[in-house]
């Protein structure tokens, strides 16, 4: 709405539904609905909001509108640049030590924030919500890569060893810990497991699709040990007549947050220097199950990877694991035999 300076009226000049149109906030809105129709779960929802809030915090910062037609790939671009070269980690959160808030984030995180906002961008221009998609042609950053850093059977075992089991809360938390490990689940679907799906008879947890980060449910194998370790909690917690089956003291269902403070204090008293949160036993575990000689294929349906390209950029294969499937492959098995030599005769 703008003044007239010949008659003092105010003169409408754009309608109201051309202003919402072009509104990212309103298209992030249409595109969360349409995703949470779907049938999406919580947890990625939640990625949607906190990712288009980044691109936010970028846009409000730079003094750059809203606005869909403010949006190029030049503008991806020097976002990605931004997220690489100034973006300080965890600075929305204040419970994070100053420590660990540094500058610049992984390839892999800011990959991560350039896929949600290119998906929205191009559902939008399917639906013909927008005209063009402007991050069509934008480029992930390339990720050299590193080596992944997981626990070691001796370091997971001096993990396990910190809980003291005497005490209620922190036998709980044993348990978690050696569920997280055996089932390698996400600790969402640890902490949200109910006592009804968890099954005796085929020594097996239940996931249910409300609970799963790909919203299909399935079923998880477990060792007798960890199911014992569950039934003997179960046990414990019948007085707080609960479906849940990780408990506070209180009878409530075990947070994430909570569970994370807790292992932080056990991987201190392990004597850990690596950094230790709930997702790294799901890695770990995944790790030692390739180690031992468990096939991909079967930890892709343990894990519940749609596709099993996750599965082998998920478990890096390490040094030991090539080292042994060398040992029992190598062409030179073939011609002198496994742990046999060949008879010297000449130099």
């Amino acid at each position: 709405m703008s003044e007239d300076k010949r008659k003092g009226r105010a003169v409408k000049n754009e309608r109201t539904s051309d202003k919402l149109r072009y509104s990212l906030d309103y298209l992030f809105e249409y595109y969360y609905q349409a995703r949470k129709a779907e049938g999406r779960a919580d947890n990625t929802l939640k990625t949607y909001v906190a990712n288009y809030k980044y691109f936010c915090e970028y846009l409000d910062m730079r003094g750059v509108g809203r606005d869909i037609r403010n949006v190029d790939v030049e503008l991806g671009r020097e976002y990605i640049i931004w997220l690489r070269d100034e973006k300080v980690k965890f600075s929305e959160d204040c419970n994070v030590p100053d420590y660990v808030r540094t500058i610049g984030l992984e390839p892999k995180s800011i990959n991560t924030r350039i896929k949600n906002l290119k998906t929205m961008f191009k559902f939008l221009h399917e639906e013909g919500v927008i005209d063009s998609n402007p991050f069509a042609y934008l480029r992930n950053v390339q990720d050299i890569g590193r080596d992944i850093e997981v626990l070691s059977p001796e370091e997971l075992k001096r993990l396990l060893d910190a809980p003291n089991q005497r005490k209620y809360s922190e036998f709980r938390d044993y348990v978690v810990l050696n569920l997280l490990i055996d089932g390698m689940l996400r600790v969402d679907e640890a902490l949200t497991l109910r006592r009804e799906n968890v099954d005796p008879s085929t020594c097996s947890v239940f996931l249910r699709r409300d609970i799963t980060k790909t919203r299909k449910s399935r079923i998880v194998p477990i060792t007798k040990r960890t199911l014992k370790l569950i039934t003997e909690l179960m046990r414990e917690t019948v007085e707080f007549s609960s479906d849940y089956v990780f408990l506070s003291n209180y009878g409530e269902r075990l947070t994430p947050n909570h569970f994370r403070h807790q292992l932080k204090k056990y991987a201190e008293m392990a004597g850990l220097d690596k950094r230790v949160y709930p997702h790294l036993m799901r890695h770990s575990g995944a790790t030692l199950f390739l180690e031992e000689g468990g096939s991909q294929r079967h930890l892709q349906v343990i894990l519940g990877h749609a596709d099993g390209r996750m599965t082998a950029h998920y478990t890096h294969l390490s040094d030991k694991n090539v080292k042994k499937n060398h040992e029992e492959f190598s062409p030179m098995n073939a011609i002198v035999g496994k742990l046999e030599r060949s008879r010297k005769t000449k130099r």
